[in-house]
């Protein structure tokens, strides 16, 4: 049971265009595939609102309950799970990461 945890994840989630869940921080990601989410949105020039799931396991645990898996980092737009890391890879290698920001209104500027 969540409880109060989804609601707290959902605000969140809610608060900015794009959110990304990950172990660490931009400037420090504490594993590899945190680095590679953040990378890819740097190279996107997209504003994101990192949330460290280390600082805080109740968020971590409530995050996996809440998308039904045990991913992370994941990344939402505009609310909604785009996934993992190894979706958003096979996304922006694909051109369909740029075209759903593009699309969902996102601010961006690939480099």
């Amino acid at each position: 049971m969540l409880g109060n945890s989804s609601g707290f994840i959902k605000s969140i989630v809610d608060s900015s265009d794009v959110v990304l869940f990950m172990n660490g921080i931009p400037a420090q990601p504490q594993c590899g595939l945190s680095s590679a989410m953040v990378s890819i949105l740097h190279r996107l020039n997209a504003p994101f609102k990192p949330v460290n799931l280390l600082s805080n396991p109740n968020v971590r645990d409530g995050l996996k309950e809440l998308s039904n898996g045990p991913a992370i980092p994941q990344l939402y737009v505009k609310g909604e799970l785009i996934g993992g890391s190894d979706i958003v890879k096979e996304m922006y290698a694909a051109g369909a990461l740029t075209k759903l920001l593009s699309e969902k209104g996102v601010a961006h500027r690939p480099v």
